[in-house]
């Protein structure tokens, strides 16, 4: 039995023998033969390994995956993704020192050999038996580039690297096969180039330039000797010459560098000798991977653009299509996030709502006309610390946000009113609306089934003191929920749901909003983009754009850049323009005399409305200009927390409204994203005011005259007054963890206040 070294390696004999092994192998590839079985080197024609001639005459290279670049709407640098840290260079961008100092450690008779170089073998099988171990080895640099093409081809397949890098025959056969067709193809520059490019330098650093950004801050071009000698001597143990964990290991693998280039030439001894006496001079640049790092308060954002292009087909037909461009990288993507408004809705959150509070806040701004996302920032940040989220208060769960989104409350109201516009209801439409009343039955739906309030459920308003009978214009700038519960019931369920579908107004989890009265006081959960999406129509006169998040997009393959096609925004009629016009006009009196009037901007016309939801576990504020739609939500993720008694960003609350916290938020995200912009008008219409003495008289078709109990009454089958003595309904415990079907009988989730 062969004697074994006290290492456990292999005795000086069997390094011979496998050397010999090597160097038959090498001349039978040379004489470009077949190999035969050679027994007693383990080693078979076929089976486990396959014979030379039977292998794929062409080497696939994949395309290196390189680092993937996040930009603003004006250029500048968002963030940097990668699963490898990768910048492609030519070599004429890297500095001669480090191509001569490669060379002279890696291959220093590069030049001089063809695909393999047998005086090599020869002098490191003497070595090798001389040490009784291998303490030199045999490939060549073009060897070496073919077995980094191997792992590259890997990806982060542990097997599949495992495989890529195994000390097998098998595996020379390939590599050495593959290194001749790489020969006779690229030539000696280009394999160079290609080596440099590839190879890894620790630190999670692929490729020379991101080597001399991660060690030195600066490009290959500009290495010094000392500096790319120290860059050479890393590639052959990353991690036992990383000169960050140990400086000494590095400076000394440094020298045999400098050495060995004054042995073969490069550089005089002289030269080397001053090299070696010279500090190492790191200058780390810390890897900045992944969206985490994104600057400007943008992590979330980056994520959504991760998220798009992970899930739009435009990018591959499959999900296993998409990821696979995705981690190749080389991407250069120019986003619509525009700088002024992301910095304004960052320094908003911040003002309002601190990170340590036990709620949090969510805001985003849609130009309306073009769905462009310009800005999109929540309280607490991204990150997995304590006061920190993974998730996107912004959006769906499909893009990686909350599982329901978050009820809406109030500001659902205008897509009612929206509705009843579109079906030919006057804009001075008026209903009872008493204080409290049950929901009105039946309520027709889209299919032959109407709606019934099977359990009796009610609904009031938030003070006793509003009492109609109301018209919209005073119903939507107070927010009485009575009113758009009868305005619901009397244009019929059929109308809102195509109103929604149209805005593209669905659930935080992607279903479809129920086909129930309480819809109407936002009792579903909406994400904030969705909203200030929705609302971007009424600023843009009807016409609804699909939100987007990306420009453009340019790939580097190699030293090739290429467009790739990105997804458009599409635009398409919700609403004429009349109703969108009469819509802003109601808006605009929310946040000139309504509940809204904390979030009014002083130098240009906006309009909005506020929500907050039962128990006060969610408060809104969703308004526009003529330019710019906004929704902002604060409330808690997990909808446990109720905002009363509360401090919010250092203020204390006794009772959290929409326009008393959101609001303010939304008023100087919007005015810093708007500084310096033009300041557009609305389209107004002209719609009465109501007077003391109108009170009762009904709509203008003459109905809920008397005591104002008119259609109320008149649906609930009572006398109109309004003064049913039955509790409000509320959000069920749990509901956001999945309450599947609250709110489905009418009793929805809650009373839906200002």
């Amino acid at each position: 039995m062969p004697k074994k070294r006290s290492g456990g390696g292999l005795s000086a004999t069997q390094q011979a023998a496998k050397f010999l092994g090597v160097s038959v192998l090498a001349g039978a590839v040379l004489a470009g033969i077949a190999l035969p079985a050679f027994g007693a080197l383990g080693l078979a024609a076929k089976g486990s390994v396959e014979s030379f001639d039977e292998l794929p005459a062409n080497l696939k290279t994949p395309p290196l995956s390189q680092r993937t670049t996040i930009l603003d709407a004006d250029g500048g640098q968002i963030a940097t993704v990668y699963s490898r840290d990768r910048t492609v260079v030519e070599l004429k961008d890297v500095s001669p020192y480090m191509q001569k100092a490669i060379v002279a450690i890696e291959d220093s008779r590069f030049y001089q050999h063809g695909a393999v170089d047998l005086k090599g073998i020869l002098r490191a099988l003497n070595k090798n038996a001389q040490s009784g171990g291998v303490s030199q080895g045999a490939s060549t640099l073009t060897q070496q580039y073919v077995k980094n093409v191997f792992v590259e081809e890997a990806g982060d397949d542990p097997t599949k690297v495992a495989e890529a890098t195994q000390q097998t025959l098998g595996r020379k056969i390939k590599e050495l096969k593959y290194a001749i067709q790489v020969e006779e193809e690229l030539g000696k520059k280009k394999i160079l180039e290609n080596y440099l490019n590839i190879t890894f330098f620790g630190e999670q650093a692929y490729g020379v330039e991101a080597a001399a950004q991660r060690y030195f801050s600066k490009r290959a071009k500009d290495l010094t000797l000392p500096q790319a000698a120290l860059l050479a001597g890393i590639v052959q143990s990353p991690s036992r010459y990383d000169p960050v964990n140990d400086e000494k290991e590095a400076t000394t693998r440094r020298n045999t560098v400098l050495q060995r280039m004054a042995e073969v030439g490069d550089v005089s001894q002289a030269e080397a000798d001053k090299a070696k006496e010279t500090p190492l001079g790191l200058k780390i640049s810390q890897p900045k991977n992944g969206c985490i790092t994104a600057v400007k308060g943008a992590s979330f954002f980056c994520k959504y653009v991760e998220k798009v292009f992970l899930s739009d087909p435009v990018f591959g037909k499959t999900k296993e299509d998409r990821a696979k461009v995705w981690n190749q990288g080389g991407l250069t993507i120019t986003t619509t996030l525009e700088p002024q408004a992301q910095k304004s809705v960052q320094s908003s959150l911040k003002e309002h709502v601190y990170k340590s509070d036990k709620v949090a806040a969510a805001a985003t701004l849609v130009e309306p006309g073009t769905g462009k996302i310009l800005g999109m920032g929540q309280s607490k940040p991204y990150g997995y610390g304590k006061n920190e989220t993974e998730i996107n208060y912004s959006v769906g769960s499909n893009m990686g946000g909350s599982n329901f989104g978050f009820p809406t409350g109030s500001t659902f109201k205008p897509y009612v009113a929206a509705a009843a516009l579109e079906e030919g209801r006057p804009a001075t439409q008026a209903y009872s609306s008493p204080y409290e009343m049950n929901y009105p039955s039946p309520v027709q739906t889209c299919d032959s089934s109407p709606w019934v309030n099977q359990d009796g459920a009610t609904v009031e308003n938030e003070s006793a003191s509003e009492k109609g009978p109301y018209r919209l214009k005073e119903a939507m700038a107070k927010s009485v929920n009575t009113y758009f519960v009868q305005m619901i019931s009397d244009i019929g369920l059929c109308p809102v749901v195509k109103m929604t579908d149209a805005l593209h107004v669905v659930q935080g989890n992607g279903d479809k909003l129920p086909e129930v009265p309480a819809i109407a006081l936002g009792s579903k959960g909406i994400s904030p983009l969705t909203m200030a999406t929705a609302y971007a129509a009424f600023a843009s006169r009807g016409m609804y754009c699909t939100p987007i998040a990306i420009e453009s997009i340019t790939q580097k393959v190699g030293n090739q850049q290429k467009s790739l096609q990105v997804p458009k925004s599409t635009c398409s009629r919700a609403m004429s323009e009349k109703t969108a016009d009469t819509v802003n006009t109601l808006l605009r009196g929310v946040v000139d005399s309504g509940t809204g009037q904390q979030a009014g901007l002083t130098d240009r016309e906006s309009a909005g409305k506020t929500g907050t939801t039962d128990e006060r576990k969610n408060a809104w504020f969703v308004g526009y200009t003529p330019n710019l739609s906004g929704a902002v939500w604060v409330g808690s993720a997990t909808q446990k927390v109720k905002m009363t008694q509360i401090t919010i960003g250092g203020v204390y609350h006794e009772l959290v409204y929409g326009g008393q916290v959101p609001g303010p938020i939304w008023k100087d995200a919007m005015s810093g994203a708007l500084s310096g912009k033009p300041a557009e008008s609305f389209n107004l219409v002209s719609i009465p005011d109501i007077d003391d003495k109108d009170k009762g008289r009904g709509d203008d078709d003459g109905n809920n005259g008397g005591n104002g109990g008119g259609l109320g009454g008149l649906l609930n089958g009572g006398t109109g007054d309004g003064t049913t003595p039955n509790p409000s309904f509320s959000i069920p415990e749990g509901w956001i963890q999945g309450g599947d079907n609250a709110g489905n009988n009418g009793n929805g989730n809650g009373g839906n206040f200002p």
